[in-house]
């Protein structure tokens, strides 16, 4: 797959542990496709590619949502779950299974298959894991009601289109840069299926930006996203253990029972509660 890039802008990207340093941000054209070389959103990384029309982030996709009948339990919203976690079994699931809901991708573990593909379903056009799927709609149709109307800007994508998205960075920027705002194939949270970027239906010029989190879309999710099993995975604060910038719009299924024991714990990390390294690349 080709990649283009489009225009330029300017974001602040923070490096782990260090000052924030200014790189120049692209925007990566791409294509739609099926399952096998489906687009979403880049994992783990600051500003990616989004799935919906207009500009977005670093890439946006020349064509519209892909065009998959949804699976019905997708449109089926559920409640969110009122209650903190008690007694939770963190053995209960596998950190290292990449089909696991508390797989840990990061870029000190890569997806074991570093290819895997998941079986995907749709969410307003956009390819997720089927047991990420309800408790996506539920989160979609909660803001809606509240009158936040959040967008999908990106979903699943596989480890060959992340390959070029992220060749595009280090071609533009160098891999030591480009390590900085994009993950390297294998290592991104969009490939398991079960990581979405949300976007802002009234601002949609912070849509991956950092003044994303400053919106009413922004502020719902931060406040609300837990309740329906999902975590905003990269935050300004735990930079250092993720490995990644913070990234407002990133939101992670872990599930509603790990995300209220997060909740009530005060934890905010995937490394941290599993006790699993993060950080930087081994390499």
């Amino acid at each position: 797959m080709t990649a283009s890039f489009a225009s330029t802008r300017s974001v602040v990207v923070r490096s782990t542990g260090a000052a924030a340093v200014l790189v120049s941000s692209l925007l990566l054209a791409g294509c739609a496709s099926g399952v096998a070389g489906a687009v979403g959103g880049d994992g783990g990384a600051a500003a990616q590619e989004s799935q919906a029309t207009g500009a977005g982030g670093q890439a946006a996709p020349a064509s519209g949502p892909v065009a998959s009948p949804a699976d019905e339990s997708a449109d089926k919203p559920a409640e969110p779950a009122d209650q903190p976690a008690t007694g939770i079994d963190l053995r209960a699931h596998s950190t290292s299974d990449p089909a696991s809901p508390w797989v840990v991708v990061n870029k000190h573990s890569p997806l074991d298959p570093v290819d895997y593909e998941p079986d995907l379903t749709t969410v307003r056009g956009y390819l997720v894991r089927p047991d990420a799927a309800p408790d996506l709609t539920a989160l979609l149709a909660a803001a809606d009601a509240d009158g936040v109307h959040l967008t999908l800007r990106s979903a699943y994508r596989g480890y060959p289109k992340q390959a070029a998205v992220y060749q595009g960075w280090v071609a533009q920027l160098g891999q030591a840069q480009a390590d900085e705002v994009s993950a390297r194939p294998g290592h991104s949270e969009h490939q398991t299926g079960i990581a979405v970027d949300v976007g802002s239906s009234t601002r949609s010029q912070c849509d991956f930006e950092e003044c994303f989190g400053e919106t009413v879309e922004g502020r719902w999710v931060a406040e609300h996203a837990g309740e329906f099993g999902y975590l905003v995975r990269y935050t300004p604060e735990n930079g250092a253990v993720t490995g990644f910038a913070p990234e407002a719009w990133h939101l992670r299924w872990v599930g509603r029972e790990l995300a209220a024991h997060l909740r009530a714990t005060g934890v905010t990390t995937l490394e941290e509660v599993f006790d699993v390294p993060g950080g930087g690349y081994v390499d």
